[in-house]
């Protein structure tokens, strides 16, 4: 091929805009203008982050539902919190930040501090637990563990109040991105009732705190399993592959307000 050529499509190819749905399903945002060109000089840092989440939550959900005899609340599992969950995330959502992705940014960064913080209270170095504990041997221990769920359940009603938030915004991505929030909000509701639960003096509590964990570890389990398909469709789509996996777009189902003021006009 003669250089003109070559170089004439080069120039071409680096033209093409992206469409709306392809952008939605490759940076879970909305498509908006920004200055520069980072999209096209630099990779699409979504997946980062969603490996973390994936990797980190899918064992979370096990422990939870105590498959194989799993337990321990993930104590198994620090160093998958720390390092996919906290540092993969608050990578990608740093690099989300700088490509001007508003949304994925906030939301990877958000979880990615949640991994670290609930990451942290697993290790022993840092006395989340023992800075409940009067004096007073196995009596005090039970104080101890009173203590630290009826605190650490308003970490997990925030997440969920948080999660809220983000399900709202996600009704203009797409469904498996609203099916996630759905299922996060549930499962932060569930664990925050049994940490309260277990706080708490009342006989049988423990029982049902199980089952709430239970319930949570359900509800994570599909939020999961809708990271992973939303991870490989980004995957597909980034490696332009001659099949794609649909997420269900939601662009057009809420109209942006810029687009309604364009009709207007």
């Amino acid at each position: 091929m003669h250089p003109e050529d070559a170089l004439k499509r080069m120039r071409t190819a680096g033209s093409i805009s992206i469409s709306p749905e392809l952008f939605e399903k490759l940076y879970l945002s909305p498509q908006n203008n920004v200055k520069g060109d980072l999209r096209r000089t630099f990779g699409n840092p979504t997946p980062i982050a969603l490996v973390g989440f994936i990797i980190a939550l899918g064992p979370l959900a096990c422990d939870l539902m105590g498959w194989r005899g799993a337990g321990g609340s993930g104590s198994a599992s620090i160093p998958a919190f720390l390092y996919f969950g906290g540092v993969l995330m608050l990578l990608g959502g740093i690099l989300e930040f700088f490509l001007g992705n508003t949304f994925p940014s906030v939301v990877f960064c958000s979880f990615g501090a949640f991994y670290f913080t609930f990451g942290s209270t697993l290790i022993p170095q840092f006395s989340a637990y023992a800075n409940y504990a009067p004096p007073g041997g196995a009596a005090a221990e039970g104080l101890a563990t009173q203590g630290f769920n009826a605190s650490f359940g308003f970490i997990t009603l925030s997440m969920g109040l948080l999660s809220l938030v983000f399900l709202v915004c996600a009704l203009r991505t797409n469904i498996v991105f609203v099916i996630i929030f759905i299922s996060l909000v549930t499962a932060f509701g569930f664990v925050t009732g049994a940490y309260w639960a277990l706080a708490s003096n009342y006989t049988g509590n423990a029982g049902f705190a199980g089952k709430l964990l239970v319930g949570a570890g359900a509800c994570t389990f599909v939020a999961t399993a809708c990271g992973w398909w939303i991870f490989v469709a980004i995957m597909l789509a980034a490696l332009d592959f001659p099949f794609v996996l649909p997420v269900g777009d939601l662009s057009t189902v809420i109209r942006g307000m810029s687009d309604r003021n364009k009709e207007k006009v």
